[in-house]
């Protein structure tokens, strides 16, 4: 998905990997509203990626690595804009802990969606066919225990 106007339908791996494209490197999918909210997947994404590297998650580098949510209506927007400074006041405050981020400011970007073009195989479902990954699948955090040690 790429929040560029104008970015290429469908590109390949190498055209995404080039920087060129303005392609993020996503997660896409559905969820039902009745078991988990928005909100709750926004946070969820905070607690185990790092929202402070600029196009650079782990040790992978480049322009698909941006740490990006995107939005499907203004309700989500704002939701993510919300918890997205909620995040940055933890950082701030130093209430999670410092080693498990690269910096101290939030980068992410809040992008409306626009088409979603699958990964390639060898990436969809890689946590299926790579368990173990290589690197950043981990929980940094947890928002019930800042919440209960700022109380």
């Amino acid at each position: 998905m790429s929040p560029v106007e104008n970015s290429p339908a469908n590109p390949n791996y190498r055209q995404v990997c080039s920087g060129e494209t303005g392609h993020v490197e996503v997660l896409h999918f559905r969820y039902d509203k009745r078991k988990v909210s928005y909100e709750q997947l926004v946070r969820y994404f905070f607690q185990f990626h790092d929202p402070t590297t600029f196009n650079k998650q782990g040790n992978d580098k480049g322009t698909q690595y941006a740490s990006t949510i995107f939005y499907h209506n203004d309700e989500q927007k704002k939701v993510a804009e919300m918890v997205s400074e909620q995040m940055q006041d933890l950082l701030t405050d130093k209430k999670v802990p410092q080693a498990k981020y690269v910096g101290f400011k939030v980068v992410t970007k809040i992008s409306p969606a626009k088409k979603f073009f699958p990964a390639h195989k060898e990436h969809q479902e890689y946590l299926m066919k790579n368990p173990k990954g290589y690197c950043n699948h981990r929980i940094r955090f947890k928002w019930d225990d800042v919440n209960n040690a700022t109380q």
